[in-house]
Parts: structure tokens; sequence; C-alpha cells
């Protein structure tokens, strides 16, 4: 956290702002009227400010969370690429998204041209999903690491430090 820099938004967010924030990252589907319960104040103010920040980028959307494991997919591997060719990185991505078991792909820096979480079954759908990207055109060599268990996955702890900030 680099506590000398200061955050520039176009909007002034505040306290009410920040509890908004932190109600909507925990159940985005909430209805605004149990924001304003919760917050003491008009569902009026609650949906005004949601659209100030969605019109400042700050909020994009809303999301739904899954459980790939009561559906079956725990197994959780990931795929550093190395590429052939840098310049290749965008048919590769095309290549990545015909596999659906890649639900996450970073183009990086360092060792890796891209970085890939991959969910399957179990090590054989997964053995099968590393070599359909190996076989990716473009694709120089892969490199797996297997998950064995997520400790953070926290999307309010940044959040929080960001509002300190301002």
């Amino acid at each position: 956290m680099l506590k000398d820099k200061k955050i520039k938004l176009n909007t002034t967010l505040d306290e009410v702002d920040h509890q908004i924030l932190d109600i909507l990252v925990e159940n985005a589907r909430i209805p605004f009227t149990d924001i304003a319960k919760k917050l003491v104040v008009s569902p009026g103010t609650i949906h005004v400010r949601v659209k100030k920040m969605e019109d400042e980028g700050i909020i994009k959307g809303s999301t739904l969370s899954l459980d790939y494991e009561k559906m079956g997919y725990s197994f959780i591997a990931h795929v550093g690429i190395r590429l052939k060719r840098t310049s290749s990185i965008d048919n590769v991505i095309s290549d990545l998204r015909k596999i659906a078991n890649v639900t996450i792909a970073y183009i990086t820096a360092g060792k890796y041209h891209i970085f890939c979480k991959v969910r399957a079954r179990g090590t054989s759908d997964a053995k099968d999903v590393i070599y359909a990207i190996d076989q990716i055109k473009g694709v120089k060599r892969t490199e797996s690491m297997i998950s064995m268990e997520e400790r953070i996955n926290d999307k309010k702890r940044l959040m929080h430090s960001i509002f300190k900030e301002l």
C-alpha cells in the first residue's frame, strides 16, 4: 500500500458511499431499499449514489458467484503459458476462450506471457484441458500448478484500504 500517494477521482466518495460499496460487494443483488434501511437513508439516496458510482466507473455491473465445487469442478490448476512469439497473444487468447474450463486468463510480464486459471472435475480432466492448451498454435510450453486450497479471496480489504487513503 502506498500511503504517500493520493487517489484522484472525478467525484468525491464519502463514508456512505463506502458503506454502500461494502454491502454491494457482499451481495450485489440486495435491493436498494434494504441498503437504505441498513444505512438509515432513503432508497432514493442509495439509487443516486450507486448511479453516480456507476457513471464514474467505480461500479461496473454486478456479478454472480457460482460454487463450482457443488457442480463437480473442485480441481483448480494455474497454468503459465510461454509463447513462441509475443505477437501471437491475441490469437492464443482467442483460442483459450474456446476452452470452457479456462475461467481466467491474464496477459503477464515475466516468466509467462499468459497466466490462466483452469477448473476441472479432477486430475484427468485437468490433464485434457492442459494438453488442449499445449496444442494451441503459438504456445511454446506450459507450466502447471495445482491449487491445494484457496485461503484468500477477499474483495473488501483493498476497498477498505483505498477508502482510508481518500
